[in-house]
């Protein structure tokens, strides 16, 4: 008599001289290296960050040396802080602006209009978009300084035309930081729904064209619903990446003029190294790591019920 399957692999179970739980040991083994370094290099700084917002640590002094606990005195004085509030909104408009809307929604136009030319257009657009993504951020960020500066590139082309510039980082620095960020980084988005958009089944745009969908109803209906895990996984990456960006602010503006594009890193790195406020510039790091992680669940949600 045949013995069924079912009781064959559960016998060869029951018969495995390892225990269950030595065995999800072993599977977990190679991955504990990578779980030591990011508790080393993401965990523990982290944790110094949260610590240290919750003492008056200082750069010099007193403060220094021998750093007291002063509990959640950081965090009342942000309600009390004129630029705090400031520095919190230019964040979600930068965020908002930038990523949400510019990176985004540019990298999947650019991605759609590569897939519908093909060929060597394709590939033109595609090298001119990803040249601006591989430079390093600092010379990304010299180089949008030097084309929207008082005597910069945008100035003189428009000289050419007879029209007269002005300094765009004075009058419009969060305009200005903005299209420099959607410049630099759109090229992320396009790459990641030029992949997406590979995936979706031709059979079943077609057959919505020969049914007599437009365009736009083929977009809406067949391709967006489709690649909907890829957008919500691109949305979390560019927004966390953008939350974090400071050397392109730095470097174009320094937060000026008068606060007008001071960020909340911009504004943390402010209070912490050029105030010397350990404790205080710590603390708007950790609202910054807090707004991070809400924004990380958000999309992880999204993701999850993306999937079909």
């Amino acid at each position: 008599m045949a013995v069924p399957d079912s009781l064959s692999r559960g016998s060869l179970r029951r018969r495995s001289p390892i225990p269950r739980s030595l065995r999800r040991g072993l599977r977990l083994l190679p991955v504990v290296p990578s779980i030591l370094l990011l508790a080393l290099f993401m965990l523990a700084p982290v944790a110094w960050s949260f610590f240290a917002s919750f003492t008056n640590a200082a750069l010099s002094g007193q403060a220094a040396l021998n750093p007291q606990w002063v509990g959640l005195d950081n965090y009342a004085r942000m309600l009390t802080d004129s630029v705090f509030p400031l520095s919190a909104w230019l964040t979600v408009v930068f965020v908002a602006a930038s990523a949400i809307l510019g990176q985004n929604a540019l990298g999947l136009v650019i991605a759609l209009l590569m897939t519908r030319s093909g060929g060597a257009t394709a590939s033109l657009v595609g090298t001119v978009v990803v040249a601006s993504w591989i430079l390093p951020e600092i010379v990304a960020a010299f180089a949008a300084y030097a084309y929207f500066s008082q005597d910069g590139t945008l100035n003189q082309l428009l000289g050419m035309f007879g029209v007269q510039g002005t300094n765009w980082l004075y009058a419009f620095p969060m305009t200005a930081i903005i299209l420099a960020n959607v410049w630099r980084g759109t090229a992320f988005s396009m790459l990641v729904y030029r992949a997406a958009l590979s995936q979706v089944p031709r059979d079943v745009s077609e057959a919505a064209l020969m049914d007599g969908a437009t365009g736009w109803q083929r977009l809406a209906f067949i391709t967006l619903p489709i690649i909907r895990g890829s957008i919500a996984t691109n949305l979390m990456l560019i927004t966390l990446q953008t939350l974090a960006v400071f050397t392109l602010i730095w470097v174009m503006t320094a937060g000026g003029p008068s606060n007008a594009s001071t960020t909340l890193p911009v504004l943390a790195y402010q209070e912490a190294f050029k105030l010397g406020d350990i404790g205080y510039g710590t603390a708007i790091a950790s609202v910054l790591i807090l707004i991070g992680m809400v924004f990380g669940a958000v999309y992880v949600r999204l993701i999850r019920g993306a999937k079909p």
